[in-house]
């Protein structure tokens, strides 16, 4: 696998390519996993649907769905420009319904605007089996910083939204939120990776399970 820093935007694990785009005020990375032959998925599309339709269409890339992490505003912004632009369905655990119809008052608390999404077309449930091309993804369920919260892990990867991050983890001071929920889950359903296993957090750099097993101040 190539190296990711921040700066980057590409990586490749075996045939799979995964790819990110930093958008919005609070900089939330918006994640594309596409294979050799542009087939794949879009997940988090949190901001700037013209930045990230722009990017689609220069690698003549379609998405078969659209799928989210969790809830919030930062991650749900730009799905309902898209979902019209694509014409995909948008996929969500059910546990974060509540959030996802209070997206957009939620960004307005924060002098934000957006366009509340429609409600998704369907549910992601622990142990789904994702699969477009040769991009085959398992849900895992994961909550604590959000109601419904899910990471997509693939081969040698795992898309964790706001979960897990380099030295850090997941704000749990927000509606729904549970901290001890948090760190069990991480344990359970990241660290039981292997510690090669790079992970694409919804916000910053890169990072692996191995380093964040040994170093993450939060999880010593």
């Amino acid at each position: 696998m190539t190296g990711f820093s921040h700066a980057s935007t590409t990586a490749r694990h075996g045939g799979v390519t995964v790819e990110w785009i930093v958008t919005g005020p609070v900089q939330e990375n918006v994640v594309l996993v596409y294979d050799d032959e542009k087939r794949g998925f879009l997940i988090d599309p949190g901001d700037e649907a013209s930045k990230i339709r722009a990017r689609l269409q220069a690698l003549e890339f379609q998405p078969s769905a659209i799928l989210l992490t969790h809830a919030h505003f930062d991650h749900v912004g730009a799905v309902e420009a898209l979902r019209g632009i694509l014409e995909v369905p948008v996929l969500a655990h059910a546990d974060g319904l509540e959030l996802y119809r209070a997206a957009a008052s939620s960004a307005a608390r924060f002098g934000l605007s957006m366009t509340q999404p429609s409600d998704p077309d369907g549910e992601l449930r622990e142990g789904e089996a994702l699969a477009a091309g040769d991009v085959k993804l398992r849900v895992r369920s994961l909550p604590g910083h959000a109601p419904g919260h899910v990471v997509f892990v693939g081969d040698g990867f795992v898309v964790a939204g706001d979960t897990l991050f380099r030295g850090s983890i997941g704000r749990t001071d927000l509606p729904g939120g549970d901290h001890a929920l948090l760190l069990k889950g991480i344990e359970r359903q990241l660290f039981s990776l292997p510690d090669e296993t790079r992970v694409y957090p919804g916000h910053g750099p890169s990072t692996t399970v191995g380093v964040e097993k040994r170093s993450n101040p939060y999880l010593q």
